[in-house]
């Protein structure tokens, strides 16, 4: 592996893009996927190797992680765990199929997805496995519970794989967002019409705030940060020897991390139910 390899997953903008380009400018062989046509195209303009994928997808998983290895001899030296996507809406309000969805794409897909390549990476005698968690993945808020499950989700297949990875020379590493410069609130609002009946919920008057919030252009919220701090994050965690376990990404990630360590556990619910109402009205 003289030119090390990284497949990305979820790449067709914000973070999984801005990734992608990032490390191919720094010399990586970058293997990009999205699900769309016209996503794979734009990211071959740009000099990507583009592939199709659909992490909700058990065959076509199959066919990226077979052609991939195609290419690079049998050799992949990280992946990068980036696609998914944020379900909102309160948890009396989502339908099992709803939950199902949710957790293909944000955790299904990403365990199946690294299952398959861990034993390329243990026949090497190394490699990097990054996910994409987030700040939700540690705290909760509010109309969220299809999305903080998911997240809590992943960190636990994390920390899990870290402990079985031990000794095979496998790095494991979580990086955790708080609001970066993408298209997820875009994406959230259009699951959430699709898949919430808005008017017939106890929340509809929240939802109608809500859903001012996910269409309103411009920064999600206050220290939103663009898509190249975590290109940051990435690069330490492919470059250092010793990766570290957890890379909180802006200071609400850093602020809830240390909230979540020092507060009881009732004080925190205050402060991210107050967090929550501020967002929503």
């Amino acid at each position: 592996m003289d030119r090390k390899s990284i497949l990305i997953t979820g790449c067709s903008s914000g973070i999984g893009l801005c990734v992608a380009e990032g490390l191919l400018r720094r010399g990586y062989r970058v293997f990009a996927t999205a699900r769309k046509t016209a996503d794979l195209e734009m990211l071959a303009a740009r000099g990507l190797e583009s592939l199709q994928l659909d992490v909700a997808d058990p065959e076509s998983i199959r066919c990226t992680v077979d052609e991939v290895l195609r290419r690079t001899g049998g050799t992949l030296y990280a992946l990068f765990n980036n696609a998914g996507y944020g379900q909102p809406g309160a948890v009396e309000d989502l339908r099992r199929e709803v939950l199902r969805a949710q957790f293909e794409t944000n955790v299904f897909g990403t365990v199946d997805l690294t299952n398959r390549l861990i034993p390329v990476m243990r026949a090497q005698g190394g490699g990097r496995i990054i996910i994409n968690s987030s700040l939700l993945g540690y705290v909760s808020l509010p109309f969220r519970g299809a999305y903080n499950a998911s997240k809590y989700a992943l960190e636990g297949i994390a920390d899990t794989l870290r402990l079985e990875l031990r000794g095979s020379g496998i790095r494991v590493a979580l990086i955790e967002p708080g609001p970066i410069t993408s298209r997820f609130r875009a994406n959230a609002h259009e699951m959430f019409k699709r898949h919430v009946d808005a008017e017939a919920s106890h929340f509809r008057n929240t939802y109608r705030a809500m859903e001012n919030r996910l269409a309103k252009p411009g920064p999600a919220a206050p220290f939103t940060l663009p898509p190249e701090a975590v290109l940051d994050k990435v690069i330490h965690i492919l470059e250092s020897d010793r990766p570290r376990i957890r890379y909180p990404v802006t200071f609400p990630a850093y602020l809830f991390a240390v909230l979540k360590r020092l507060l009881p556990g009732r004080t925190l619910d205050r402060v991210l139910g107050q967090v929550g109402e501020g967002e929503n009205r």
